[in-house]
């Protein structure tokens, strides 16, 4: 420890004299543990190591040192039940040392862990206001503008504003809140999707007349948008399934926005309504496959 507390805070404890206590928060654990993780390189191997101890009562807190693949667990009792947990992944866990807490290094990694959170929160709401300034700006030039492939990307703009509520209400949460947070936004991904391919098959069979200008306009403005939530996401993309989902979505759709581009330009230079359409069936599919990703998330 870089801050050090006296006397018995610094003490060597056994298993047979760790007790029965129980706090009100993961980090005011009477113990602290230190744990060699070989195999932890990364943060897929943090997010396992979380939800492995996840459902321990009373909670533990933990503080990841992923360059030097240390784990420490910040606890009362139950370290037969955490160790067990931990050896269990196949990452080479071992335990180095048990000692009594310190004081000042679980403040500091509460306080880090909140940092962290309130991070994640800042990023999310973000996106929240931009995927929803978005969607109605899109939904309305593509209703004027005819166009199945603006009214397609405005719907996945709204299905992802949706996503980014949820995964602030998923953040502070448990690896599982999370998870379930993730999954629901997949399925409302698939909801919105069906209905864009409706719209599509609407638009095919009664005709339209999508201005292309529009189209291109309104893509990019909403292609500068995607960018932004990629850039604002990059660093959190691996802190749990609900912010994996929101890059996967993010990342649809910058794929989505090119596309309707592209299809205001084939609109232009044939004359042809097709091309929307064509665009607004894959970003359908692209929306879909998305979908599809989130609902097979793991924590």
């Amino acid at each position: 420890m870089s801050n050090k507390c006296s006397g018995q805070c610094e003490s060597v404890v056994t298993d047979s004299s760790i007790k029965e206590f129980k706090n009100t928060d993961a980090f005011d654990g009477r113990f602290t543990t230190d744990y060699k993780v070989p195999k932890m390189d990364c943060p897929s191997e943090e997010r396992l190591i979380r939800l492995a101890l996840d459902g321990i009562e009373p909670p533990v807190g933990l503080k990841f040192d992923i360059p030097n693949r240390l784990v420490k667990v910040f606890h009362d009792a139950h370290l037969d039940e955490i160790t067990t947990k931990l050896q269990s992944l196949n990452l080479g866990a071992t335990l180095e040392i048990t000692r009594e807490s310190c004081s000042v290094e679980a403040t500091q990694a509460k306080v880090s862990d909140k940092e962290n959170e309130g991070k994640e929160t800042i990023i999310l709401k973000w996106l929240l206001i931009i995927n929803g300034f978005m969607f109605f700006c899109e939904f309305i030039a593509g209703w004027i503008a005819q166009s199945a492939g603006l009214i397609a990307d405005s719907l996945d703009m709204f299905a992802d504003a949706a996503v980014y509520g949820l995964a602030i209400y998923a953040v502070g949460k448990s690896i599982k809140m999370k998870l379930k947070a993730a999954h629901i936004s997949g399925l409302l991904q698939v909801i919105l999707a069906l209905g864009a391919l409706s719209e599509v098959l609407r638009r095919f069979i009664y005709g339209s007349e999508p201005v292309s200008n529009l189209m291109m306009i309104f893509g990019a403005l909403a292609l500068i948008a995607n960018v932004t939530c990629l850039f604002l996401i990059s660093d959190s993309k691996e802190n749990g399934a609900h912010m994996k989902a929101s890059w996967i979505f993010s990342a649809n759709d910058v794929i989505a926005n090119v596309g309707v581009i592209l299809a205001g330009l084939l609109v232009t230079l044939t004359g042809s309504r097709y091309p929307d359409l064509v665009i607004g069936f894959i970003i359908a599919l692209v929306v879909l496959s998305g979908a599809r990703r989130i609902l097979q998330l793991k924590a």
